[in-house]
């Protein structure tokens, strides 16, 4: 009953969209309410269809007013179409300053703050403009009324481009509600959308839990943090859209497990112990258990069975050669916990060339990263795989924000 409500919800706004398609204005505003509740996932192609249109007939011309002009900018931009920052100049007086007359648009100021988001390096006007919008956004939020206010306080504290989709999302809905202006029709289908995904996530969290409990590591290990609900939570960053229920669960089961082992590397076990365990992994083979201390072969076994699941599901699906990506990260990741844990244990201070090497892969982004990949089907090509085991630059530069953070963390 739900799913047929659903559907019908769903094509009413497909039907908005058509009737949207020569109205670029009034397309935006439209591709934006359906991102910001979010179930934009419905209308990926419509909406990359309507966007690429709108970039190649449209420029910032076509658009006189501030708010629609920085609409215009994010939307494309948070697609990938390479917009000029320089759509912005408009704005400026004679000496290169924001127009005053720009103080008293509220929205117009709060959509231009949402879009220096989207900025690059060294494009000064969109440093220019964050700086401008967030002055005097902060200077109006004590005189606005909801739900303006509510949006401008919760831009300043996190804005679109830096949020979580399932929970700027509920919150969204009940901004939108408040909108005197707001679709009835678009609103219902969020509505109904958020609830169902709502339900499948903790149907998911449950039957996950379930295998948690039954490896009793809270019993049996209790030096270990139990972090699996906020693994769970962390993965829906990821990805949670229905079809990736799988990919859903390998990522937290794995996620969970490294936690458990980097915890054994940094709290419990003894270099020897370590040493043994760094060794198990490498081999990745049932005969290693019995070399292992009776706590480690909790682990060790528990991680060897997730990866059979994995291989299981992936014979199904023809891409068995998926795992042997995982394992190899695994397997790195390892390696750095182990050489931490030497420098521990031996007292020894690393130099910051020598941390940072070490670091990147015990941050654990390339492994997660890799991860990440195996339940996502046709999508995650071999292309996908090779490109990640080439450590491009973007998981490189991600680690390296990780390492430090965590680095910082340990010396509070």
């Amino acid at each position: 009953m739900e799913q047929e409500q659903l559907h019908q919800l769903k094509q009413k706004v497909i039907k908005m969209l058509v009737a949207a398609a020569d109205k670029p204005s009034q397309m935006l505003n439209l591709i934006d309410g359906i991102q910001r509740p979010g179930v934009s996932y419905h209308f990926t192609t419509e909406i990359e269809t309507v966007l690429k249109h709108i970039y190649e007939t449209c420029d910032h011309g076509h658009f006189d007013d501030l708010y629609t002009v920085a609409l215009f900018f994010r939307l494309l931009r948070q697609q990938g179409f390479p917009v000029s920052c320089e759509v912005f100049n408009k704005f400026k007086n004679n000496q290169g300053k924001f127009q005053e007359c720009l103080i008293g648009d509220v929205v117009g100021i709060l959509s231009l703050y949402e879009a220096t988001h989207l900025r690059v390096r060294g494009e000064e006007i969109l440093d220019e403009a964050l700086s401008f919008t967030t002055t005097h956004l902060e200077s109006m939020v004590p005189i606005l009324s909801n739900p303006i206010a509510e949006h401008a306080i919760r831009a300043l504290n996190q804005p679109i481009h830096k949020g979580l989709t399932r929970l700027d999302a509920r919150r969204y809905i009940s901004f939108y509600e408040q909108d005197d202006s707001h679709n009835k029709d678009l609103l219902n289908f969020a509505k109904l959308d958020f609830n169902l995904l709502q339900k499948l996530h903790q149907r998911e969290l449950s039957e996950i839990t379930r295998w948690w409990k039954d490896l009793d590591f809270a019993k049996k290990l209790p030096f270990a943090r139990d972090r699996l609900v906020e693994s769970y939570f962390w993965v829906l960053g990821v990805y949670f859209e229905p079809q990736y229920w799988l990919a859903r669960r390998i990522l937290t089961k794995v996620i969970a497990m490294s936690s458990i082992i980097d915890d054994i590397y940094d709290v419990y076990g003894t270099l020897e112990e370590l040493a043994l365990f760094t060794d198990a992994i490498e081999r990745w083979e049932i005969s290693a258990l019995d070399k292992l201390p009776e706590y480690m072969k909790l682990c060790y076994q528990a991680l060897l069975d997730i990866y059979s699941m994995i291989d299981e599901e992936m014979a199904k699906q023809g891409g068995s050669y998926r795992v042997d990506y995982a394992k190899s990260e695994m397997k790195n990741l390892v390696r750095g916990y182990f050489e931490e844990a030497k420098w521990f244990h031996q007292g020894y201070v690393p130099s910051m060339e020598e941390y940072m090497q070490v670091a990147l892969l015990s941050s654990g982004y390339k492994m997660v990263t890799t991860t990440s990949f195996i339940g996502m089907g046709e999508l995650a090509t071999k292309e996908a795989f090779d490109w990640v085991s080439s450590y491009p630059l973007i998981v490189a530069a991600v680690s390296a924000i990780a390492s430090s953070r965590m680095t910082l963390l340990a010396t509070r």
